[in-house]
């Protein structure tokens, strides 16, 4: 037997971004048409953070109310249009619920702090948009040198170029893996 160590095995996180939504916007028709599609995977995705007792972080656009919290959010999404497109991804109280200014997840947020002090070395982005938000946070990801990986099929988005230029930038330029909720592994 050999005297080798095996490298280890990086502690992952996901990461559902913008989830809790109202869809009250020029595009927001648009977009609840892409994540009504992905919501299987998604929910595939979240079972299997679970399973393997990885954390899940859910953060979400405050939309300009820093007075809201989770069950703020999630009261006006199911008063919204699309209230059937929380019920299977909606954040159970046993996850950690940051709300963001802005695009990305880092962005004048405590994910720094919450990535480090669970010893998350590889973030799964998943949610939406693909072209803004999760594009964004990628590009925050990969100047922090935290390695990201983006499961094309829980990822939703409003414009179909855009998104799928969106996906080749985050592989190239972040060296990002863009690959299938199957592929993730929570370790």
């Amino acid at each position: 037997m050999g005297t080798g160590s095996v490298a280890p095995v990086p502690k992952t996180a996901l990461i559902v971004v913008d989830m809790v939504q109202t869809y009250d916007f020029s595009d927001g028709e648009t977009l609840a048409g892409n994540v009504e599609k992905m919501i299987p995977s998604l929910k595939r995705l979240l079972d299997k953070a679970r399973e393997a007792d990885a954390l899940i972080v859910y953060v979400n656009d405050s939309f300009g109310d820093w007075s809201t919290d989770r069950e703020g959010l999630v009261a006006k999404a199911r008063a919204s249009d699309y209230p059937h497109l929380i019920d299977e991804v909606e954040p159970d109280d046993d996850v950690l619920f940051v709300l963001k200014a802005r695009h990305s997840i880092f962005f004048q947020t405590p994910m720094d702090y919450i990535l480090d002090e669970n010893e998350i070395e590889h973030l799964v982005l998943a949610g939406q948009a693909t072209e803004q938000c999760i594009l964004y946070s990628a590009l925050d990801a990969h100047i922090r040198h935290r390695p990201v990986s983006v499961p094309k099929d829980a990822v939703a988005h409003i414009h179909d170029d855009l998104a799928e230029a969106s996906l080749r930038m985050m592989e190239i330029n972040m060296d990002a893996t863009v690959c299938a909720v199957d592929d993730i592994a929570f370790d």
